[in-house]
């Protein structure tokens, strides 16, 4: 069987959480009390935000970079991102010594392009406001040069590494002695995250209900497994650009986002900024526009079924001031 089309199995998740170890921060997991009393459930907040570069997104890129052959890293890599993909890949190439290319969207936040650039990468700007168009280029540039491609989703190795984000959880839960979850709420892009995260919890905790969150505005995942073939929905512009842009075709998270997924939660942009400003306000910690995907849709879930226990990943914290405010401002209109 061709290594890209296999089954990603829990070994695999299992081996990319020791290799990644070293490298990447075993984020906390804590019941965030306001969001507990709002909702009248348990809500634990998995602070990915809190991540080495930002985000979650190391753990995946760490573990494809680290798994390439000797002749692999002197070809250098390439990816393409709307930037905490280009930001990880870019610090991963560097603690690996491999030469690397970010692709980047015109509409890519300023903050993340130049965490990229001081990372060592060399960056692309597409002219297109589309992450997926910025992958097309990439994927071109990657065959031409004779790199590796580096996906930000779409790739067995990067859905292992993200895999280990839910290896913590399960672990961190059975630490404290809490017994399984109710519930995990996941924000969506190309599905990377929630892909590892739900092969891993749907084998070690099988009565957990993975749960996955987008913005309406730019829903193409959700949409996809909706309409069980992947689909381009019209989109719209969101305050979460870390989950923008279409899913690739052929994409491997399709199939596992469509088995492994029991439910979708969609979530509009005053929610959005609602959950950000909540962050601010409950625990003095910032977020970029993805993690407040993920709270929103996981207090909505909490309400609906008090007496459970809800784990939501805060992906990540690579905000801009000016889109801090602009979800400040949009969180006191709502």
């Amino acid at each position: 069987m061709n290594e890209a089309n296999r089954p990603i199995t829990s070994a695999d998740i299992r081996a990319a959480t020791e290799r990644v170890r070293p490298h990447v921060v075993r984020t906390s997991l804590t019941v965030s009390a306001p969001m507990s009393e709002r909702t009248r459930a348990t809500v634990l907040i998995k602070a990915e935000h809190q991540q080495v570069t930002g985000s979650f997104k190391l753990r995946g890129a760490l573990n494809k970079v680290l798994t390439l052959e000797p002749e692999e890293r002197a070809a250098g890599i390439v990816t393409a991102s709307s930037g905490n993909h280009g930001i990880a890949t870019a610090t991963a190439a560097a603690i690996d010594g491999t030469p690397c290319t970010v692709y980047l969207p015109s509409i890519a936040s300023p903050t993340k392009v130049a965490a990229i650039t001081k990372a060592g990468a060399r960056v692309v700007t597409v002219d297109s406001t589309d992450t997926y168009e910025a992958e097309k280029h990439a994927r071109a540039a990657a065959v031409a040069s004779g790199a590796t491609y580096v996906s930000p989703y779409n790739d067995l190795g990067v859905v292992a590494g993200q895999g280990s984000v839910g290896v913590e959880i399960t672990q961190q839960m059975a630490d404290t002695g809490r017994g399984p979850l109710d519930a995990v709420v996941v924000a969506v892009g190309g599905g990377g995250l929630i892909s590892g995260v739900a092969t891993w919890i749907k084998a070690h905790s099988p009565t957990t209900v993975v749960i996955g969150a987008s913005p309406t505005n730019d829903q193409a995942m959700a949409a996809s497994v909706a309409a069980g073939e992947i689909t381009a929905p019209p989109a719209a512009e969101t305050f979460s650009d870390g989950t923008s842009g279409a899913v690739e075709p052929g994409a491997i998270t399709f199939d596992l986002c469509r088995r492994l997924v029991d439910d979708w939660i969609l979530v509009d942009e005053p929610d959005i900024a609602r959950a950000v400003a909540n962050m601010v306000d409950d625990h003095h910690q910032l977020v970029e526009g993805s993690a407040g995907v993920a709270l929103a849709a996981a207090e909505s879930w909490a309400t609906d079924h008090p007496g459970q226990s809800v784990a939501t990943i805060t992906c990540g914290s690579n905000v801009t001031s000016s889109a801090l405010l602009a979800m400040l401002g949009a969180a006191q209109l709502s």
